[in-house]
């Protein structure tokens, strides 16, 4: 009998079990990365919030803990993006994939391609996993309206289903996923497996400080809540003070966080004010944002910084999917994926053997 936790993602990932950790900014750092790989995982780098120098070094340090193949995270509008790309083609041969959200072209994916990296982005509505299958892309995660950070308002139950029947590549769901029921019923839906965010953020080698993954562990579900005042679209948060002076700020104040933000990000990047308006400009072009929203969704990275770095939960924003809300433990990656294998194996036995006996009935 084969194993019903090797998928195709397995086999085109090189991973053992059909888990993706998701390339959080400031979360998926070298550790984390590698600690998820080496438990059986694919995980993926947060480069997106990376200047190229730092992401020179980072996927040098990934590969210095293990040997497992991984992905990098990018986005086309960020400043260096050219320099990232040839750093990921560069390490064609332990980074197996790349992941994306405001993604390149297809002449961009075909480089990908003949390269032997796949492209594996994430989307949020059937249309835009229709767009990605025509650019090229090998898989599609899909994450519904329970996934952290950017979000949709489609359940995830609703827009797993409609993203399988809208296109013929492999995909892998996300959104409210956290343990081996959760991947037992994403294969039962049809998917190759799940791609997990805050369940990967609060284990013991993600980057956050420990008040932070304080914060989050004691996060209920009423703690949690979208805003579209970060940058015009919707986004779900832990609620802090910071995020409570957000939701009460008019046009002038979103402004002024936009102007803040990108001189933050000037600072931090070493962009000039020319190649932070042009990749502005990119993401109004090809990301359907206005210039205000691009400039505030440049900044926001520096909020979500100064939670997740530097411990500043009054003065910072902190991402996260809703099931945070019934996360309690902060095990190890390797503690956690043997939990999720344990129970998804366990799952699926059940429900296999209720069908047999049903079937001898």
């Amino acid at each position: 009998m084969s194993d019903p936790l090797a998928t195709i993602l397995t086999e085109r990932l090189g991973c053992r079990l059909p888990v993706i950790q998701t390339a959080m900014g400031w979360v998926a750092e070298p550790a984390l990365v590698a600690a998820s790989c080496e438990a059986g995982a694919f995980g993926f780098l947060g480069a997106a919030v990376m200047t190229p120098r730092e992401a020179a070094e980072k996927i040098a340090d990934v590969r210095r803990r293990t040997s497992q193949p991984f992905g990098v995270n990018f986005h086309m509008f960020q400043p260096g993006a050219g320099e990232i790309v040839d750093l990921i083609l560069a390490n064609r041969n332990q980074v197996r994939a790349v992941s994306f959200g405001r993604g390149p072209d297809a002449k961009m994916i075909a480089r990908f391609k003949d390269a032997g990296i796949l492209c594996v982005p994430t989307v949020g509505a059937a249309k835009h996993a229709r767009k990605m299958v025509e650019l090229g892309c090998d898989m599609i995660t899909v994450q519904g309206g329970e996934g952290g950070g950017h979000t949709g308002a489609v359940a995830t139950t609703i827009l797993l289903p409609q993203v399988l029947d809208a296109v013929k590549v492999p995909v892998i769901a996300a959104g409210g996923f956290a343990d081996g029921r959760g991947l037992a019923a994403a294969l039962a839906y049809g998917a190759v497996g799940i791609a997990m965010g805050t369940r990967f953020l609060l284990t013991v080698e993600s980057a956050p400080p420990e008040v932070a993954k304080n914060v989050y562990l004691k996060a209920g579900t009423d703690d949690i809540h979208v805003t579209t005042k970060i940058d015009g679209l919707p986004q779900r948060m832990v609620r802090t003070p910071m995020f409570d002076r957000i939701e009460k700020s008019g046009p002038i104040g979103m402004w002024l966080r936009a102007i803040e933000g990108g001189l933050a990000m000037k600072a931090r990047t070493g962009a000039s004010w020319g190649e932070l308006i042009a990749a502005a400009r990119g993401m109004t072009s090809h990301g359907g944002l206005s210039f205000m929203q691009a400039m505030l969704a440049a900044a926001a990275p520096t909020l979500i910084q100064k939670a997740v770095v530097d411990g500043d939960i009054e003065h910072g924003v902190m991402a996260t999917g809703l099931v945070a809300g019934r996360i309690t433990s902060l095990p190890t990656c390797a503690e956690l994926l043997a939990d999720i294998e344990r129970e998804a194996r366990a799952r699926i036995a059940a429900l296999t053997a209720t069908v047999a006996n049903e079937r001898a009935a």
